[in-house]
């Protein structure tokens, strides 16, 4: 009984992780697009599209701090990796995506392979056909 306990307790806190990563990556596409968003907004938008968790929005807050903060040293990475496409020439949610996966990659505990899935999922869910792909394809890379 303990173990199931424990299983839906972790399943929780994986779904709880991607969601994160999800409101993470929205909020990094917004201010892409439109870099004078306001702080205040941010920590709203946080409040309303993830659950009451003080954990997850943690690790949320460290994903956005993070990326936020290292963003030229991932974009540098990115570039040295994809030779023929330069990050303006990606997609924005492609690019944001790819930051907030290298990121993860070597600035949170998380095993690769986790982050190269939720990359995807992240590609599937918000990008064209091909970004799929192409954020598997600069992520393996790493």
């Amino acid at each position: 009984m303990k173990s199931e306990s424990n299983n839906k307790k972790h399943s929780g806190q994986f779904s709880n992780r991607s969601l994160a990563r999800t409101v993470v990556f929205q909020l990094l596409y917004l201010e892409d697009m439109n870099p004078d968003n306001s702080p205040e907004w941010t920590d709203e938008y946080m409040s309303e599209n993830l659950p009451a968790h003080e954990e997850i929005h943690k690790f949320a807050r460290q994903l956005l701090a993070g990326v936020q903060e290292k963003k030229a040293e991932m974009d540098e990475r990115i570039g040295q990796i994809s030779k023929n496409w330069s990050l303006a020439r990606m997609s924005v949610t492609d690019r944001n995506i790819l930051r907030l996966a290298l990121y993860e990659m070597q600035y949170v505990n998380t095993p690769k392979p986790v982050v190269i899935n939720e990359a995807i999922e992240l590609a599937k869910k918000f990008g064209s056909a091909e970004s799929m792909a192409f954020v598997n394809g600069i992520l393996d890379q790493f």
